[in-house]
């Protein structure tokens, strides 16, 4: 036997001792594994029957799988951004490589809403849309915990509601005065939209579990904690401030901008299939979403999502 074949032995020996297992039992089942295949690996089969349309329109298949592959691309930086959250010590080289690996997905999301955008006829659209009431693009979950992920409570809060909110708050109570409540709830009779009614029923109690969870180690929260050193690298604060561009601005747009191809593309106004003022709960200066406020001036806070 080969000194390389009888180390490898060695440290599988080690690595199977270590959480009590015979390496035998591993290696003779080596002996009888399958050859690994793509299809294997990726599944392709399984992922591509996943778009069930609900119209025989042809132009609803792509509207499908773009989501699909937003919540995707959802999933890839959610797995970034917890490598930093959860790290014990984070320098400035590793928080910066994962923002910018975070960002470019972002950027990502930005530039692909041409696909969406002149990828489907707007007769087609405004024709599937109607069976698609009242879901909406507004109950994807994966981007409400992105959002807890990446910067404290606060800074999610409705605009109105902030004074009365800080970290004492129950997290109840600031769930229920995030600035995406205002899309589908009435705040002075407290009634909400079948869109929130039904988001709740499916994710309220995981939303809860999520906020506590990130309160004190979200992305914000983390670089806070930094060495002063850490703080005041250049790289690591360009790569912040362009991820809460890409995110609360950029992105923002070019998802407002498609959906106004649409929704205004005749005489008369449109709401989003969830029933919500779209133009008010999507604009950036309106909703004022800043993960970082701290790494912004007070002219680019003050101008914040204003002459797109």
């Amino acid at each position: 036997m080969k000194e390389n074949q009888i180390d490898l032995l060695k440290r599988i020996e080690e690595k199977y001792a270590a959480i009590d297992q015979n390496p035998d039992t591993h290696l003779e089942g080596l002996v009888w594994a399958k050859p690994i295949t793509y299809w294997d690996y990726i599944q392709p089969e399984a992922l591509l029957n996943l778009q069930v349309q609900r119209t025989t329109l042809p132009d609803e298949m792509v509207f499908i799988m773009y989501h699909q592959i937003n919540e995707l691309l959802f999933k890839m930086i959610l797995w970034e951004i917890d490598q930093v959250c959860l790290s014990e010590t984070v320098d400035a080289p590793f928080f910066t490589e994962k923002l910018r690996r975070i960002s470019r997905y972002f950027d990502m999301l930005s530039s692909s809403f041409d696909i969406m955008g002149d990828g489907m006829e707007v007769a087609q659209y405004m024709k599937f849309r109607n069976t698609l009431t009242p879901a909406s693009g507004f109950q994807s979950a994966q981007y409400r915990i992105i959002e807890f992920a990446s910067t404290e409570l606060i800074n999610l809060i409705d605009n109105r509601f902030r004074k009365d909110i800080d970290r004492n708050t129950p997290y109840e109570h600031a769930y229920n005065h995030m600035y995406w409540q205002a899309a589908g709830r009435d705040h002075a009779t407290g009634k909400k939209s079948t869109l929130i009614r039904l988001f709740e029923e499916k994710y309220k109690e995981e939303f809860l579990r999520k906020m506590e969870h990130y309160n004190t180690r979200n992305l914000w929260t983390k670089f806070k904690t930094l060495p002063e050193e850490v703080k005041n690298d250049i790289s690591l604060i360009n790569a912040m401030r362009h991820y809460d561009r890409t995110v609360n601005v950029t992105w923002v747009m070019a998802h407002y901008n498609a959906a106004a191809k649409y929704l205004e593309s005749g005489n008369k106004k449109v709401e989003a299939t969830g029933g919500s003022d779209w133009k008010k709960y999507m604009h950036p200066k309106y909703q004022r979403r800043i993960f970082f406020p701290d790494l912004w001036s007070t002219e680019e806070l003050a101008s914040w999502g204003e002459n797109l």
